[in-house]
């Protein structure tokens, strides 16, 4: 491990647009973004604070739905090979059929899934099929995930550990808690898989402030409060990009 985090950035499908999305992945790759995460907008996103929330409204109006955010992630692997996860809640994927799900997720060149509201106790089946077909299943840990929890995921997780900072939604924040401090630190002492915190990631300062103890940060609402600016979409590529910039 070195001080060198990785970042793991965020965007929500179709906000502004679904072409512009897919400008802004390159853009992130080419701005130093390890992993790109993929948000499929949903209409009641239970995670997510009022930024994420509000560009989930957006691009529901623009008709995005999950299979064009598969589909995107097609044209997307013709220019550029940056690790791609898709985050969407169940009952998008419950709806579109978990076999379908995992194909075409497979079939669009995605590397993992992300999916908050799925319980760990029910995930079992959809995690099967996406480690057959080779996909990570990415799990969450919370503040308020006990031992136990931690102990059972430790053991489940491939790709990465999604720490999440406090107990609440997604949205910028000032400091980290010492609450995901100590989350990490509790995680890191049973595994060595990578570990990735987000949940109000929004400055340099904090991931300086981190040290050792995450491997990667995710950078979501931040992001979205950049795009949620407007302007066309050069402006929108320029300002996303000195952003990220500022990361490295």
């Amino acid at each position: 491990m070195t001080n060198r985090k990785g970042v793991i950035a965020y965007i929500t499908a179709g906000d502004p647009d679904l072409e512009t999305t897919e400008k802004l992945v390159i853009k992130l790759a080419e701005s130093g973004a390890a992993i790109v995460e993929l948000g499929v907008p949903f209409s009641d996103p239970v995670a997510d604070g009022p930024v994420i929330q509000a560009a989930s409204a957006r691009a529901l109006q623009k008709k995005v739905t999950l299979e064009k955010v598969l589909a995107l992630a097609g044209r997307i692997r013709n220019n550029s090979d940056i690790p791609l996860l898709v985050m969407t809640y169940y009952n998008p994927v419950y709806v579109y059929g978990e076999k379908k799900f995992v194909e075409k997720a497979l079939d669009n060149g995605f590397d993992g899934v992300v999916i908050p509201d799925l319980p760990l106790e029910e995930a079992g089946l959809l995690v099967k099929s996406l480690h057959e077909a080779g996909l990570h299943y990415i799990y969450l840990l919370a503040p308020t995930s006990s031992s136990a929890r931690i102990r059972t995921t430790v053991e489940l997780a491939s790709g990465f550990i999604y720490c999440v900072s406090v107990t609440g939604v997604t949205g910028p924040r000032d400091a980290i808690p010492t609450a995901g401090i100590e989350l990490l630190k509790e995680t890191r002492s049973l595994t060595d898989v990578p570990l990735a915190l987000g949940f109000g990631i929004s400055h340099p300062e904090q991931i300086r402030a981190l040290g050792d103890e995450t491997d990667a940060v995710i950078i979501g609402s931040a992001i979205m409060k950049l795009i949620e600016k407007g302007g066309t979409g050069e402006e929108i590529l320029e300002r996303v990009g000195l952003f990220l910039d500022s990361f490295r």
